[in-house]
């Protein structure tokens, strides 16, 4: 027996696979099972050509058999095996891979082989220190045992196999602290890896199986239960993905079981989408949005990203280049033959083929949810009840690059039957003439349908969408317009409501030429709380409210508060508005002809107060109270 030695370059090689190339050591069995399906694929490929052999597809089989006691596990296959030369040449030379000059033979064949790289069988030093091949080729009168204890070298030798096909057997290594490796041997193991890696290889994999079942006439009162003890070589796999079957063959109950057999969810999903696409990249796709968040969907434990397959077989378990921020809820597969991915098969080698199907995918569960808030509002809302956030979001995200994917998504509470609306509804009732889609932001739908600043528009009949979400303002403000028409906080400084109006806004336009002085004393008193003091028209039964300019709101200011910062708060630009028509404006103006000093103890009142309104905390409530408790004695 003559022990030979890698090449230098895979030594190397090998030493960096082992340490360096997988993630995970369990995907070594994901790897051997990949090759042992590729030589069937060969053989089957050959029973095809030569109808002699006398085997139909439903003789081949992948046996995995596991020896607790020997701490050694075995991976068999019927396919079409290997003579000497093909054993010096594709495990004596590592990264030469028999299955890719096999499909380069074949091309003209539509032949699905797996493992393209050869470098895939090596993973099981990993787990192994030691590895023995015995293959007989389909056709020979003679097999080989090709053993290896790693980098140190292999030999091979004649043995005695009777039918064609190959063995894999590994001997485990040791356990250590870190690394159970003898639990490769369990059975249960062996069925986690296989469901989890490999369930979708055409051909079935098997392992012996026990099986007890309780003695007649035991397990009673009087006789202690015994058992009976059997084997069975049981399937493991189902072997067709349910993403590869017809869709008029599968119920929702089937897409529903699957959901949550395979994602772990104990709910139904509320969508599920399942897509062929054919194109530069060819691609099967199944995708759920879930009916409910999960539990950690916003904390930094969450992992987004769909299942990756390449040909059935998993090789990532969150791909997340596939899904946006925005959709990062969904939930999924997808599955191509076309991926060009590295040696080791948990990498993408070209981020093209990546992009082509992620933009596929972003416009797929688009199109799906626009379908769904046309079609099925009631469940479009409880959608939106769960992830409306994201897609906000995602409006805002990327300074606004997502915007126009998504805005028709967009739902609002409104003053509008108190309900859901979407932008396109808000439009179509727009009154004649109406410049801006009005909007009033708060912490709470109560707050803001309350807010002195609607009480102009309610009266007007114009429509009001509420905004109570940190991230709702910057949405907003990223789109700017939607159909010519722009955006306007219901606090802004200028509503422009003279089309809405007319003689109202002129009106006090004149007030307030009239009492500029007295507006002037009024922002003077208040030392620089506020930009400036004017009349408004958008007032009926409050006294005073609070409005601001430029791009930060009064809303915004409090969401910039609760962020931790090493400097100032961004603050808004405020403006108090005061209701002319109001008693109160009138004591004021009696104020300003005889008491100066009461005078601006009532404006700082009137100002805090219109802050409190607002939901803006006081940053002096005792001086406010000290003043409260001036004016009242």
């Amino acid at each position: 027996m003559e022990r030979k030695e890698f090449k230098a370059e895979s030594k190397r090689l090998l030493d960096l696979m082992i340490n360096s190339i997988y993630t995970h050591k369990e995907i070594f069995l994901r790897e051997l099972i990949s090759n042992a399906s590729d030589a069937i694929d060969k053989m089957y490929f050959t029973t095809l050509t030569d109808t002699s052999i006398g085997l139909s597809k439903s003789d081949f089989f992948i046996e995995i058999k596991a020896d607790k006691d020997a701490k050694a596990l075995t991976i068999i296959d019927n396919g079409t095996g290997m003579d000497k030369e093909e054993l010096e040449n594709n495990l004596g030379v590592i990264a030469q891979s028999g299955s890719l000059a096999f499909k380069q033979d074949n091309e003209t064949e539509d032949i699905d082989i797996i493992g393209q790289f050869g470098v895939g069988f090596y993973s099981a030093f990993m787990v192994a220190k030691k590895v023995e091949v015995k293959t007989k080729k389909y056709g020979s009168d003679t097999a080989f045992i090709w053993v290896s204890e790693g980098a140190d070298g292999y030999t091979i030798e004649e043995c005695q196999k009777d039918s064609f096909g190959t063995e894999i057997t590994l001997t485990l290594k040791d356990d250590t602290e870190d690394e159970k490796y003898s639990e490769y041997a369990e059975t249960w193991k062996i069925r986690t890896l296989v469901k989890k890696y490999s369930d979708y290889i055409r051909y079935p994999i098997k392992t012996l199986t026990s099986h007890r079942h309780l003695k007649d006439g035991t397990g009673t009162d009087d006789v202690p239960a015994e058992y009976d003890e059997h084997f069975e070589l049981e399937t493991l796999n189902s072997m067709i993905p349910i993403w590869r079957k017809n869709k008029n063959e599968l119920t929702a109950e089937d897409y529903n079981n699957y959901y949550k057999e395979h994602f772990f969810d104990y709910t139904d999903p509320l969508l599920y989408i399942h897509k062929k696409t054919e194109g530069t990249v060819s691609y099967d796709s199944l995708l759920y949005i879930p009916a409910k968040a999960p539990m950690d969907f916003y904390s930094k434990e969450f992992e987004k990203g769909l299942q990756l397959f390449s040909s059935g077989v998993m090789i990532m378990e969150h791909c997340k280049e596939l899904l946006p921020d925005h959709f990062s809820f969904v939930r999924g597969l997808v599955d191509s033959q076309d991926l060009s991915l590295n040696i080791s098969r948990e990498m993408l080698q070209q981020d093209r083929q990546v992009k082509t199907i992620a933009k596929s995918i972003e416009k797929t569960i688009k199109t799906e949810l626009k379908k769904l808030l046309e079609n099925d509002r009631a469940k479009y809302e409880e959608f939106w009840k769960v992830f409306g956030l994201q897609i906000k979001f995602g409006v805002y995200n990327g300074y606004g690059m997502n915007k126009d994917a998504l805005q028709d998504l967009l739902l609002f509470y409104s003053s509008f039957e108190k309900k859901y609306v979407s932008l396109d509804e808000y439009i179509e009732r727009c009154k004649e003439d109406q410049k801006y889609i009005y909007y009033a932001a708060a912490e709470s739908l109560s707050r803001a349908d309350a807010l002195p600043q609607t009480e102009l528009l309610k009266d007007k009949g114009i429509e009001i969408l509420y905004l109570t979400e940190n991230v709702d303002e910057f949405a907003i403000q990223m789109l700017r317009e939607y159909k010519d028409k722009q955006f306007k906080s219901v606090s802004s400084g200028d509503l422009e409501l003279s089309d809405i109006d007319k003689e109202g806004a002129e009106e006090t336009k004149k007030l307030e030429e009239d009492n500029k002085d007295f507006l002037a004393e009024i922002t003077k008193a208040l030392a620089g709380k506020v930009q400036e003091t004017k009349l408004t028209n958008k007032l009926k039964s409050h006294p005073v409210c609070i409005s601001n300019e430029g791009q930060v709101s009064i809303e915004m200011e409090k969401t910039f508060a609760k962020m931790p910062t090493d400097g100032d708060v961004v603050k808004a630009s405020k403006i108090l508005e005061l209701n002319p028509d109001h008693p109160v404006f009138g004591k004021l103006k009696t104020l300003y002809d005889t008491d100066k000093d009461k005078l601006s103890d009532y404006a700082n009142i009137l100002y805090s107060q219109a802050l409190l309104v607002e939901g803006v905390p006081l940053e002096d409530p005792l001086a406010y109270s000290d003043l409260v408790f001036k004016i009242l004695v």
